[in-house]
């Protein structure tokens, strides 16, 4: 073995089943565990306020389970390449191990860095963490990506078998090099103290997302395919944060649920079918965010570039983000957002509809209010999720396909229960009231929640309306 090797931590943050870190364990001396904070080359989509609070608890982690083995974590700030090369002249490492990320920005940005280092004369080495497959690795018979989920999963399913995680190295070696920042030096936390919804409702870490694992194999997943549809019930993972930031991988996730399954009795063992669907959705996210990069700004149906989206309105956008519309499930989602920096998937179809064919605010201000709230906002599934809702995108939600609030909140939320915690002021009301308190004479100034910023009924005619003209 030769003598040293740099681990470049990005958003892999963990030690098991890391393959980056397993390789050059494997083959050099010692490491160099780093990581270089370098908002700026993400290009548009640096980590929102809630990705940066997440960031921070996620690295405090990983410094203590390095720790743990006499291990310290180098952080550097600065352009990713000089902050490289100054390690590398330092330290006399002689090669530098990465796992992959999937932006366009983050692309681009590392195989610059992967052709500068070899011009170098450094070893580069670059692994796939992240994903069940590379994105380029299913296509369709005449070797082009898909536009379709169906198609998609149903090669990709065919090619999904659980495999065993790469274990934790036992031990590491590492070069000791002064001059690290201190975590609190990146200042990731808010100036103001907004956090501390998040802070009650996550744990950010490997750790933290093993538990979360746990708690979703023993509690949910046997009734997942339908609880997933419940906002009042912890009824999906919650895994989205942690896969984001790489604190646990796909691999890791399926092997754990099978491993889970097989134990119990055959006529108990649990469906996981939905829910890797789900991870299938997932992977599908990335291989259109790599196969059309554009996406994140640009409408994936370019007939929606003739699409007539009302003006942009700043006191609208407001009243949605703050949850004041005065429709109780849309302001009960978006006042989950703001207090946990998560949302209900179902929820979040609904509040993305009432934007952008309510309201028919262009889907674009949904994307940058998610990016910057949500502590799992993730490029290829924002872009994804607010394309569908709004009928641009790939394997789009029809436009005619308008999410009713007052109908849904019905359905998924029978008895009101994550609308009366959401909602304070409409806790005390009746039943019947609390899905339309606009029908109820006098209750709108009693309780001081608003009235409905639009009538469902006309807003829905007048985008079927745009939408007609469109075409």
């Amino acid at each position: 073995m030769t003598t040293s090797a740099i681990v470049w931590f990005r958003r892999d943050l963990r030690l098991t089943d890391h393959p980056a870190l397993h390789a050059a364990a494997a083959s050099y001396a010692s490491v160099l565990p780093l990581f270089i904070h370098a908002p700026d080359e993400d290009g548009d989509w640096a980590a929102g306020a809630a990705g940066r609070w997440w960031l921070h608890q996620s690295l405090a982690s990983l410094q203590a389970a390095l720790r743990r083995q006499h291990v310290d974590l180098h952080i550097g700030r600065g352009e990713s390449l000089s902050v490289l090369r100054e390690i590398i002249r330092r330290t006399g490492a002689t090669a530098v191990y990465w796992n992959r990320l999937y932006e366009p920005a983050s692309i681009a940005r590392d195989s610059y860095i992967k052709k500068a280092l070899r011009a170098d004369g450094i070893e580069v080495h670059s692994f796939n963490a992240a994903l069940w497959w590379e994105p380029w690795e299913i296509a369709t018979r005449q070797e082009q990506p898909y536009r379709v989920f169906t198609p998609f999963w149903r090669q990709a399913r065919t090619l999904l078998h659980p495999e065993k995680p790469l274990e934790a190295p036992a031990s590491l070696h590492t070069v000791r090099l002064e001059g690290s920042l201190g975590l609190q030096q990146l200042e990731l936390l808010p100036r103001v103290a907004w956090d501390s919804g998040l802070r009650e409702a996550w744990t950010p870490g490997e750790a933290g997302a093993q538990a979360m694992l746990e708690l979703f194999s023993d509690d949910a997943l046997n009734g997942y395919a339908e609880g997933r549809d419940l906002p009042a019930r912890h009824g999906t993972s919650r895994l989205s944060p942690h896969l984001h930031f790489g604190e646990i991988s796909p691999r890791q996730i399926y092997a754990s649920l099978h491993a889970q399954a097989q134990r119990r009795d055959t006529r108990r063992r649990p469906d996981l079918e939905p829910f890797l669907r789900e991870l299938g959705w997932r992977e599908f996210a990335h291989h259109l965010l790599y196969h059309f990069p554009r996406t994140p700004k640009v409408n994936f149906n370019p007939a929606f570039d003739r699409f007539t989206w009302a003006r942009r309105s700043p006191t609208q956008l407001r009243r949605w983000q703050q949850g004041r519309t005065g429709i109780p499930l849309v302001d009960a989602g978006m006042r989950e957002l703001w207090h946990t920096g998560w949302m209900h998937n179902r929820v979040r179809m609904i509040v993305a509809s009432f934007l952008t064919k309510n309201l028919r605010q262009h889907w674009h201000h949904g994307a940058r209010w998610f990016w910057d709230t949500l502590v799992d906002a993730d490029l290829a599934n924002n872009t994804l999720g607010w394309q569908w809702v709004a009928g641009c995108g790939a394997d789009a939600a029809p436009y005619f396909r308008v999410f009713n609030p007052v109908s849904q909140a019905r359905k998924f939320d029978p008895e009101g229960r994550y609308l009366r915690r959401w909602l304070p002021e409409l806790a005390a009301v009746s039943d019947e009231a609390l899905f339309e308190p606009w029908k109820e004479p006098g209750l709108l100034k009693r309780t001081g929640y608003p009235a409905p910023m639009v009538d469902l009924g006309a807003s829905r005619e007048a985008a079927l309306g745009a939408y007609r003209a469109m075409r």
